[in-house]
């Protein structure tokens, strides 16, 4: 593989969003919230998320809340109906979102290549529902993180947030301009890259001998770019008996993440 020095090094979060009484601004970013439960449970427990905004519709929530997490100063409380106006129609809420700040993504430096170590990437994954199950399939079968492109892949909060369910604070992504020259550095620091592609001769469980694994998923529609298939070191495919050329995205890379779990 070709030799490219230079390092994707990952964005800076950003601090922001003053407190105050509750009211409608319409010139508030949407994108900027994160609602559901468990979503917004595990923003207030992550310690790198700093103060946040925070708005329940009911007294139950509010005790919920500050039953797991003390009083809080920042805490707003709003009818549905009012949670609804600060957030992209049609979200399902259950009553409480938060708004705080972003988290800071990880360098591929942090990825420490130890045995039996699976990082996921996503090649051009762009729907907010899978990435967010990705990263949800990620954190429960104990990847060490998720490397998104930066330019083709949405950002960490709102509908992402509530279908990763919590796992958005709970596994480090980093986010890079370029996968190709990402999978060159990844290999120089002991990676090893397995791309999914139905077309592949061996399977994953053929493939798979616990060095540390960077497993590559492309879009749905497309699959692997051809740039990044040739960076990475074997190509694989999950077997289907039951006649079926493919599967969604989200629900190929969760059969790929518990195959790649399984220890070798």
């Amino acid at each position: 593989m070709a030799h490219f020095p230079e390092r994707n090094d990952a964005r800076q979060g950003k601090n922001k969003r003053p407190h105050g009484h509750f009211s409608r601004r319409p010139e508030a970013v949407a994108d900027d919230w994160i609602w559901g439960w468990h979503a917004v449970e595990a923003a207030l427990s992550n310690p790198r998320r700093g103060p946040a905004e925070l708005i329940l519709a009911t007294p139950e929530r509010i005790k919920q809340i500050e039953a797991k997490f003390g009083r809080l100063a920042t805490l707003q409380q709003a009818d549905n109906q009012q949670i609804a106006q600060r957030l992209p129609q049609g979200s399902v809420h259950q009553g409480i979102a938060v708004r705080g700040a972003a988290l800071e993504d990880a360098a591929l430096a942090d990825f420490e290549p130890h045995p039996g170590a699976v990082l996921l990437m996503l090649d051009q994954v762009t729907d907010p529902q899978n990435v967010g199950a990705m990263l949800r399939s990620a954190a429960a079968f104990g990847a060490v993180g998720v490397v998104l492109q930066d330019r083709n892949a949405p950002r960490i909060t709102g509908a992402l947030a509530k279908a990763a369910a919590g796992a958005v604070d709970k596994i480090p992504v980093a986010r890079v301009v370029n996968l190709s020259r990402a999978l060159d550095e990844l290999s120089g620091a002991g990676w090893r890259a397995v791309g999914l592609a139905g077309e592949a001769e061996r399977t994953l469980a053929e493939v798979m001998d616990g060095q540390p694994t960077v497993l590559v998923m492309g879009s749905e529609g497309e699959g692997l770019r051809r740039l990044v298939a040739e960076h990475c070191d074997e190509l694989a495919r999950i077997p289907m008996p039951g006649g079926f050329d493919s599967l969604n995205v989200s629900a190929a890379a969760a059969v790929a993440l518990y195959e790649a779990s399984r220890p070798r």
